[in-house]
């Protein structure tokens, strides 16, 4: 989906179509008291929107509309930093509720046309078109523009897709001609329109693993292929250094998996600012309890309960910590989940402030016990 966070809100504020907008920060209360302070939220003027260069604290941005990005701003980058670069931003607030109304709408719609749909998230999806009527057809482009056009009828929402032989170039493509658009890229393509790109652009290339390549004087994914294999084992050890390989390459046989179990569940929050756990006790404790209450509502709406209760602290210093602890039988009650985790902060130091408390729920099983434990869902 394109821009999903921000562009939902668009729909909310279409007087906020073509301008820098970013998602992050603030609480949804101030957003709505806003609306009704104007009539609704149709009739905010564009001036009364809270914009970046007066935002304060440690959040970061969620998604930018592109007008925005035009600014270098862009997903997970801090919002103060973010001010610096495009103060006239408007800054919005997450609505996860009709992020994940939208989110299910657009996935409904999706498997209506093509029902093999591996589901990544909240904004982005694999799909399996080898046995979808008319799915090769053009290449694959008559079903994507199709596609496109019944999520658009539905939600009002833009999609940008990309079609290849496998989930590792489909990835790829699919941000090719964003906003919006269609990328259709077959096997003889790789060398041309694959191999220039930047390793980074290859879903599973982090940060430190492509400073280590542009060490080894490896910048782009042609350069990469250049590599024998063997050498790239010796650099990265056999699992890491093989796949580097067969993904320069653009090989990848991943099917498309229509169904997984989840691993665990969790909600952390990044603080405005630093608090004291014995000066702030009691904002900490209210933040705690809705952390315990929130992952119970998540475990409860999937149908889960959990065995191994965890907590996370980032302290001041940027020191992180976790503790867990394994109960005798799975629960999923909120009760249950904050007295279980508030024995375990008695097991860390809480002689310094801290930036970032969280909350985790793991040895997962379905409600009625059933459950195999295959993937993992990081809620936040």
């Amino acid at each position: 989906m394109d821009a999903f966070f921000a562009s939902v809100e668009l729909l909310r504020y279409p007087q906020l179509k073509g301008l820098p907008v970013v998602i992050g920060g603030g609480r949804r209360r101030a957003d709505d008291e806003l609306s009704e302070r104007h009539g609704g939220s149709q009739q905010v003027p564009v001036d009364a929107f809270p914009r970046l260069k007066d935002y304060v604290g440690r959040g970061v941005i969620t998604t930018a509309t592109y007008a925005a990005r035009q600014f270098g701003v862009g997903s997970a980058m801090g919002l103060m930093k973010a001010a610096r670069l495009c103060p006239q931003a408007i800054v919005l607030p997450v609505d996860f509720d009709e992020i994940r109304r939208y989110s299910r709408a657009f996935k409904d719609t999706i498997v209506e046309l093509a029902p093999v749909m591996e589901d990544r998230g909240v904004d982005e999806v694999y799909i399996d078109v080898t046995e979808v009527p008319g799915g090769q057809r053009e290449g694959g482009r008559s079903l994507a523009r199709l596609i496109q056009r019944s999520i658009f009828e539905r939600t009002g929402l833009t999609c940008s897709i990309g079609v290849a032989p496998n989930k590792l170039i489909a990835k790829m493509a699919s941000e090719f001609n964003k906003p919006n658009g269609i990328s259709i890229v077959y096997e003889h393509d790789v060398q041309s329109l694959i191999w220039p790109l930047a390793c980074r652009k290859i879903n599973g290339i982090g940060p430190k693993s492509d400073a280590r390549l542009q060490a080894l004087g490896i910048q782009t994914i042609g350069e990469l292929a250049a590599r024998e294999r063997d050498w790239l084992i010796g650099q990265f050890g056999p699992a890491t250094g093989a796949w580097m390989h067969a993904a320069a390459w653009g090989l990848d046989d991943r099917p498309v998996v229509t169904h997984s179990e989840p691993v665990s569940m969790s909600r952390e929050t990044t603080f405005e600012r630093d608090l004291h756990p014995r000066h702030d006790r009691s904002e900490l404790g209210v933040i705690f309890t809705g952390l315990c209450e929130r992952v119970a509502e998540d475990l409860q709406r999937k149908g889960y309960q959990g065995r191994t209760i965890g907590i996370k602290l980032r302290y001041d210093d940027f020191r992180s910590l976790t503790r867990d602890h394994t109960l005798p039988q799975p629960i999923c009650d909120a009760g249950t989940i904050r007295q279980a985790a508030g024995q375990l902060l008695k097991r860390v130091p809480l002689d310094r402030r801290l930036r970032l408390l969280g909350v985790r729920v793991s040895s997962m099983v379905k409600s009625d016990g059933k459950s195999d434990i295959q993937s993992d869902i990081q809620s936040d």
